[in-house]
């Protein structure tokens, strides 16, 4: 079944741009972030993604490449931006709109080390600076985070998250928020079945958030 060019989740949304200002504050950071019709949670920052950011390990100096997937507007990756400025974060959304966004909520958020790159379900760079698409290939990930999109169906979930966890350094980790009704604990199952080692770091509000060990 075909997905109509509105969803969040497409590449090149039709709907008329109508951008707007919204704040995520945390503990430690506050961002002023601009979203836009055609992406997701445009009118605030969902309860996944805060839950994600304030129960989630914090990313350190240490770790050289992190990723965002499905970065959206970027509250993710420029949250791990500010969180760890030595480290280089990239963020991936198959949507257009939703990565140059992300790039110039970095920008304004004076964040120089988030990389926004647009990419196909195969994680193939379509779209970002000539030297991110050309670097993306060899990349590896010490950790990852993400509140992926359950929407686009078990398959195609499940074949991005095998492309993208496999591209984790075999010491790395990811986090991913899923909405419990949505399939967490099955999701949580499937990975370890795959031969990711998953565990349920927190509940709430209806969430899990899952950590995920490479294999």
């Amino acid at each position: 079944m075909s997905v109509p060019s509105s969803h969040y989740f497409s590449r090149t949304p039709e709907v008329t741009s109508e951008e707007r200002e919204i704040t995520l504050s945390l503990a430690d950071l506050e961002l002023r972030l601009t979203t836009d019709r055609g992406v997701f949670s445009n009118t605030r920052v969902d309860t996944g993604t805060r839950l994600l950011l304030q129960e989630a390990p914090h990313p350190d100096a240490s770790m050289k490449a992190i990723c965002d997937l499905g970065c959206g507007y970027g509250p993710i990756a420029v949250s791990l931006a500010k969180r760890s400025p030595t480290t280089e974060v990239w963020a991936f959304d198959v949507n257009e709109r939703a990565t140059a966004l992300c790039s110039n909520n970095a920008i304004g958020n004076n964040c120089e080390n988030v990389h926004s790159v647009v990419v196909d379900e195969q994680g193939n760079a379509l779209d970002g600076a000539p030297e991110d698409v050309a670097a993306l290939p060899a990349l590896r990930f010490d950790a990852m985070w993400s509140n992926p999109s359950i929407r686009v169906g078990k398959p195609a979930l499940h074949a991005m998250l095998t492309t993208w966890l496999d591209r984790l350094t075999p010491t790395g980790t990811a986090w991913l928020v899923v909405q419990r009704h949505l399939g967490a604990d099955s999701l949580a199952d499937w990975m370890t079945n795959q031969g990711w080692e998953t565990s349920k770091l927190c509940t709430r509000a209806g969430y899990r958030i899952l950590e995920v060990k490479a294999r």
